[in-house]
């Protein structure tokens, strides 16, 4: 074959391609955003569709968002935490305690249809509470005097979440239906708080109010950072929040979540008699 065919069989085809691309006829990719436009605050990406993105909130239920950020400290202790949000107008909140019969989280799950679990305050060796604790009503053991938090509901069911130095408990003028203390305090009005703590880096447990009023239930489930790395890790996050509690931590750090489209399951490494319970209203 001569070359002159070649050239002119060439000079067709990028006569025909060019036509094609005038008249919109070659496919083409898209994006279904707006170029340059930010992502929308809260998405509906059902759990089972591969690893969620980082800092974005899925929706799992009305009032219910999950969101999953790497959080690293100064000293290069980095861990992936997840945070579950709670708009209050579509949740309640109850503490289950049974010292006499410690649960795993999933029975926990199980046992009381729950929308979402994190472990609570801490226990000895017997499982007994080492701080107040009120479930439906009904109180065991002391409440800490001049430190640690309170998570707590009201009669009216108003939940709060205070500083029991700031605030202490009075069960002579208070009528709670659930609470459970815990200790330090992390954050209170926005800010960091004083409290001695060894340096160790362990699993951690949280619970949160942002300055929105809303519940936040936050865990690392990594052996990452210690009390002080994780307070200031709270304040400078994006979260937006008034006030932190530290729960209690290591073998007991569990969270679960179980909505439509969001499932969320971090185990305690041990069984729990003291558990808070989120479900739909």
């Amino acid at each position: 074959m001569s070359l002159k065919n070649p050239i002119k069989y060439t000079l067709l085809l990028c006569l025909l391609l060019y036509s094609l691309a005038a008249c919109n006829l070659v496919p083409s990719t898209s994006s279904s955003g707006t170029p340059g436009a930010s992502t929308t605050p809260t998405t509906n990406q059902p759990a089972n569709q591969g690893t969620p993105q980082l800092n974005t909130w899925y929706s799992g239920a009305p009032g219910v968002e999950v969101r999953y950020e790497d959080w690293k400290s100064p000293g290069n202790n980095e861990d992936t935490v997840t945070i579950v949000r709670f708009d209050l107008r579509h949740i309640t909140l109850s503490i289950a305690y049974q010292p006499t019969q410690p649960l795993s989280m999933s029975e926990w799950m199980q046992k009381e249809h729950a929308t979402a679990i994190i472990n609570g305050g801490y226990f000895d060796n017997q499982n007994n509470t080492t701080a107040l604790v009120v479930s439906n009503g009904q109180s065991f053991g002391a409440s800490y005097n001049d430190f640690g938090g309170m998570l707590s509901v009201d009669s009216h069911g108003h939940i709060n979440l205070r500083s029991l130095r700031q605030h202490p408990y009075d069960p002579n003028n208070e009528q709670l239906r659930q609470a459970t203390q815990s200790s330090p305090m992390l954050v209170l009005n926005g800010k960091t708080t004083q409290f001695n703590a060894n340096a160790a880096s362990s699993r951690r447990s949280i619970v949160a109010i942002d300055k929105q009023g809303r519940l936040l239930f936050i865990a690392s489930p990594g052996q990452a950072f210690s009390l002080g790395e994780l307070e200031d890790l709270l304040v400078s996050s994006d979260l937006s929040i008034n006030t932190a509690l530290n729960l209690d931590g290591g073998a007991s750090t569990g969270l679960y979540v179980n909505t439509k489209n969001q499932q969320v399951a971090i185990d305690a490494f041990t069984n729990l008699p003291l558990v808070v319970i989120v479900k739909a209203r």
